[in-house]
């Protein structure tokens, strides 16, 4: 919460006015009973000690502050005016009211300062009623009636309007959670804080995997480390590898089910150490440290560090470790949640295009084409020129409404958080390949770990873009379509025995320049070759040193053959 709180601005005109209203009140009474002097003297300190509460009143210091400095001055303004009669007693209402006011949208929060703004209201008027009893001691008994009449009464004409502060502001803070717009106006805030945040950070402090990569490289200096991997979590009950230093694949658990270290390090957020593995392909005893990223009492990812020296992680390494990872994992969730965003909005606009094309283009298209079968239907069978350009016309209407139905299907698609990327991009080639007439041949292999969700996204759009640029231009009879994950390493590979890919088309093609540039985002490299003896091969590879041993591409090329 910022020094500010929100939602306070339609209480600052009514705020103001009752403090005007009362300092008026006090002035002329005080002009009347104790004297212009007087009166003036206290009145322009009132006015002074008003202006913080005034100027800041929900700033953590200066608006208690002011208003125990109104409180205070009322109480000395009373006894210097020989407190009969007590004519600055009626401004009490204002430092209470409002104290009372502003400490309804402190409830619950459980840090100090903010727990302080709830009993400030309680603070006062201790502090108050103390102050005017002391004043009372020292007068003469003659006055003890009257002054502390009316002291009983100001009291309590103040209690009562703090607490119908306090109500009426809780009762605008319900109204607005329960107001329709409410989420509304939250999400513009924080868009718009977002927006501002983003357009300051240098370029490229926003991506989850160059932050997971400098984390690695990091830890990767301290002596005895030889295996190591960011774990983040993803929509399912597995992490995903997010960046990993090793000098050869390693085939790291995502299961914190099935590995103590990793699930006591994410719930108990403290170093655990140990001889479990932390990988798969570990061969032989091994001394395992996890590490959790922790930001803000939140759990982001886990480092996880193997080493074949049994007693290699002593305290001294685990706390250069840490010291070595502090202030990555509020960069590193900042990135994560950034990244999110973006896929949540592309998600939702990518639907809406979907949706705008289907009930606007589409039906017009639908349309012209049941016009164009109408004047077909009218024309005389001697008119053969006429009734001849009326079917080629009817023709292209069905090419372009089966295109954009492709591209209604394309824009749909999405990963299968159950099923995996293989099984998106598997299910897509099919779809195509047999409204093309396309044979389309699989290889797919994919284990249980899975990429970032925003990775997947983008191969599983360049994989679209691939399979619709073989089905649109090259007049291919087979479609070989290859799928590897094992994260941090994956491949997709597009190949048709089509009529080719020259360079110049290549570089003129603005689909592959937007395949070129999803790749580049995802920090992969994208290959787009000829293949023998004809046809095109588009291949995109994520961390192509980290390749698993015995991968399958020798086998594929001579599938394809």
């Amino acid at each position: 919460m910022a020094d500010e709180p929100v939602l306070k601005g339609h209480w600052r005109l009514p705020a103001f006015a009752l403090r005007t209203l009362l300092f008026a009140l006090v002035a002329t009474v005080g002009w009347a009973t104790v004297g212009p002097l007087q009166a003036t003297i206290w009145c322009s300190i009132l006015l002074l000690a008003s202006l913080p509460a005034v100027v800041s009143p929900t700033h953590r210091v200066l608006g208690p502050a002011g208003r125990l400095v109104e409180t205070s001055v009322v109480i000395l303004g009373t006894l210097s005016t020989g407190g009969v009669p007590a004519w600055l007693l009626p401004y009490l209402l204002v430092p209470l009211a409002h104290s009372a006011y502003y400490a309804a949208d402190y409830v619950g929060e459980r840090r100090l300062l903010d727990r302080l703004f709830v009993w400030e209201p309680a603070f006062l008027t201790s502090g108050a009623v103390t102050g005017l009893i002391i004043v009372g001691s020292t007068l003469p008994a003659i006055h003890y009636e009257t002054y502390f009449t009316a002291v009983s009464q100001a009291v309590t004409i103040a209690l009562v309007a703090a607490i119908a502060a306090w109500w009426v502001r809780r009762s605008q803070s319900y109204a607005d959670e329960v107001s329709p717009n409410h989420p509304y106006v939250e999400a513009a805030a924080l868009l718009t804080q977002l927006r501002a945040v983003a357009r300051q950070l240098p370029g490229g402090t926003l991506d989850p995997g160059g932050i997971a990569t400098d984390i690695v490289n990091s830890v990767a200096e301290v002596a005895g480390t030889q295996r190591i991997a960011v774990l983040g979590a993803s929509a399912g009950r597995r992490l995903v590898v997010l960046a990993q230093h090793a000098a050869e694949r390693v085939d790291w658990e995502t299961s914190p089910q099935l590995n103590t270290l990793l699930a006591d390090a994410w719930a108990g957020q403290q170093p655990q150490t140990g001889r479990l593995p932390l990988s798969r392909s570990a061969g032989g005893p091994v001394a395992s440290l996890v590490v959790p990223l922790v930001a803000e009492q939140r759990t982001v990812a886990l480092v996880a560090v193997e080493s074949e020296a049994i007693d290699s992680f002593t305290t001294e390494m685990v706390q250069e470790v840490q010291d070595r990872t502090k202030g990555m994992p509020l960069r590193l969730e900042t990135a994560l949640l950034f990244e999110e965003v973006r896929s949540l909005a592309t998600a939702e606009e990518r639907q809406r295009l979907a949706r705008e094309i289907h009930d606007g283009i589409a039906q017009e298209l639908a349309m012209l084409g049941y016009g164009i079968d109408n004047a077909t239907a009218v024309v005389p069978e001697e008119a053969t020129e006429a009734r001849g350009e009326l079917e080629d016309l009817r023709a292209e209407v069905t090419r372009l409404v089966t295109e954009l139905r492709f591209s209604l299907f394309e824009l749909r698609s999405d990963v299968d958080r159950q099923g995996g990327l293989t099984a998106s991009i598997a299910d897509y080639a099919r779809t195509v390949a047999s409204s093309a007439g396309l044979r389309v041949h699989l290889s797919l292999d994919e284990g249980g770990a899975r990429l970032p969700a925003s990775v997947e996204a983008e191969l599983l759009r360049i994989a679209q873009e691939s399979i619709t640029n073989a089905r649109k231009h090259a007049r291919a009879q087979n479609l070989w379509v290859t799928c590897e994950v094992d994260p941090p390493y994956a491949r997709v590979e597009v190949t048709d025995d089509g009529q080719g890919l020259s360079g110049d088309q290549a570089e003129g093609r603005y689909g592959l320049a937007i395949m070129s540039e999803r790749a580049e985002r995802i920090r992969g490299s994208l290959e787009i070759r000829p293949h023998k003896p004809h046809g095109t091969t588009v291949a995109v590879v994520l961390h192509a040193s980290q390749r698993p041993v015995g991968a399958t591409e020798a086998k594929d090329e001579e599938t394809k053959q």
